[in-house]
């Protein structure tokens, strides 16, 4: 079946990632990686991430020639390894249809080099790995870990990240928000005002923070205590989470996950958050950082918004080491 565009007027939405994927991408660790001093550590963790995808639906790995080489792989040139900022962002309709959007990624606002990531998803349609409609979104910087969607119209974003600098500037808030909606087929677009994760190299994307989850429910972070330096920021989020509507006028289901303790490396705060788990058919991967107590309740906590899901943990402390964890891995393709 064809996902080009006919005569007939289609529907697009950004679908929630709970709803039926079609698979997953991986892009793999390599030696020409910042990995490379841990490479056998992360290959581990993302052999992990692999078989519990591959249990559950379609894995497209990419990888360039001499990684993966025990891997069913697509074969392109990478520079590193953060498939959910780097990836098409999908949108469907109703009747199955892909449109395939491909935004510039910059190393989020050119901290890192990207041009090789950014090269990924026209190599990938142009071999045919992914179906779709393609369309050019080159001239706007867009991370696929910056946005939110409930699949119903409303899509979650956050001013540090996308007001960070050199990523759309000179353009204002409100033209971007025009963008998103244009882009997205998106009714509205809710920016959240505060959070910040220190170590964090996105500059505040959603998916470290708040993520959007079934019947109006929104898992977040949460910092109890008044001595870590991110208490302040986090708090004033929740509180904007506790004035926020539906469409429909009702309040948002609240579940707050716990702070990991502090992880250092090297002296450097990592941004360790439980807010970073993948949803997959019937599962959900969450990020475990070695502290038993608050992995177990974070689980818990997670499965309240799934309770239909297996809970699968994934140990995310060499993860961690590069600034992202299992969300920031990976990209989710709809089903067809």
């Amino acid at each position: 079946m064809s996902n080009k565009a006919d005569h007939k007027v289609r529907k697009w939405r950004l679908p929630a990632e709970w709803e039926p994927q079609m698979g997953v991408q991986l892009t793999w660790p390599h030696a020409n990686t910042d990995w490379a001093p841990i490479l056998n550590d992360i290959i581990e963790t993302y052999h992990q991430m692999a078989r519990e995808i591959a249990k559950r639906e379609r894995l497209i790995v990419v990888a360039p020639q001499d990684a993966a080489r025990d891997m069913l792989r697509f074969v392109c040139p990478t520079d590193d390894t953060w498939a959910r900022d780097h990836g098409f962002i999908t949108l469907t309709d109703d009747e199955g249809y892909h449109r395939l959007l491909d935004y510039c990624f910059n190393g989020w606002g050119e901290k890192f080099p990207a041009d090789n990531d950014n090269a990924i998803n026209h190599r990938m349609y142009e071999a045919g790995i992914v179906e779709g409609e393609y369309i050019d979104c080159l001239d706007f910087v867009l991370e696929g870990g910056s946005i939110e969607s409930n699949g119903k119209g409303t899509i979650f974003t956050t001013t540090g990240c996308l007001m960070a600098p050199h990523r759309n500037q000179p353009h204002t808030k409100e033209e971007i928000e025009t963008r998103l909606k244009h882009d997205l087929c998106a009714e509205r677009i809710v920016w959240i005002d505060h959070g910040q994760l220190t170590g964090d190299d996105t500059d505040g994307h959603i998916d470290t923070l708040v993520r959007i989850c079934p019947n109006d429910t929104l898992v977040y972070v949460g910092c109890d205590d008044p001595d870590d330096e991110q208490y302040e920021e986090l708090k004033l989020m929740e509180e904007q989470l506790k004035t926020l509507r539906t469409l429909e006028g009702r309040p948002y289901r609240l579940l707050k996950l716990p702070m990991p303790h502090p992880i250092y490396d090297r002296g450097e705060r990592l941004p360790a958050t439980y807010a970073n788990f993948l949803i997959l058919n019937g599962a959900v991967l969450c990020p475990t950082y070695g502290q038993p107590d608050l992995d177990k309740e974070a689980i818990r906590i997670i499965s309240k918004a799934f309770p239909d899901r297996e809970m699968v943990p994934i140990d995310s402390q060499v993860i961690i080491k590069q600034h992202g964890s299992i969300h920031c891995c990976t990209m989710q393709f709809p089903e067809r």
